[in-house]
């Protein structure tokens, strides 16, 4: 009896090497894309911030993109209505009536950008009016706008998401949205 079960385990360990036959699953494709993220911060008095500002986006693929201090990212100051470039100046963000344009590299997104996400640290108001996320890769993938127009609460996340909602005769139900922690690539 011993030696079928020595034999069975014999042809099960030369049966699985067999298969492996130097064949390794392929690595897990991870490509980086670059996003450029235009934030507006409304005219109200007191809406502008010093404080650091993290941003949360994705798509309904649960491709989640998180950039902890958003005020490190930033690009340009842009006209609202021209996209030209007003200045290439190294200034301040988050000032009142400025759109600040802030570029952000991380993993592509699979879909369209469906939700966005802001969180502001510290003991400043803020007030931001709209955001939208525009993939370089694919425009096809960019964001509409999302509207705040609100003074955002502290150190909480608050934004908009329109991924996944479906009618029903109740009114629009949305899927629940729980960000788990990623592992840190260390």
């Amino acid at each position: 009896m011993r030696n079928c079960r020595g034999s069975f385990l014999a042809c099960c360990v030369l049966l699985l090497a067999s298969l492996a036959g130097g064949e390794s699953l392929p690595p897990e494709k991870k490509n980086n894309c670059t996003y450029s993220v235009t934030i507006e911060t409304t005219c109200t008095k007191g809406a502008d911030t010093s404080n650091h500002v993290s941003l949360r986006f994705g798509d309904t693929n649960s491709n989640d993109i998180l950039v902890r201090h958003l005020n490190s990212k930033h690009v340009r100051r842009v006209d609202p209505l021209d996209p030209v470039v007003l200045d290439d100046m190294p200034r301040k963000p988050f000032q009142a009536c400025v759109v600040d344009e802030f570029q952000v590299n991380g993993q592509c997104v699979e879909s369209p950008i469906c939700y966005l996400y802001l969180k502001l640290s510290g003991t400043d108001d803020w007030r931001p009016g709209f955001a939208q996320v525009k993939v370089l890769e694919g425009s096809h993938l960019s964001s509409n706008y999302f509207i705040f127009r609100r003074y955002l609460p502290r150190h909480v996340w608050n934004g908009v998401d329109v991924c996944d909602r479906e009618v029903t005769p109740f009114g629009i139900k949305h899927k629940r949205k729980a960000f788990v922690k990623k592992p840190s690539k260390f």
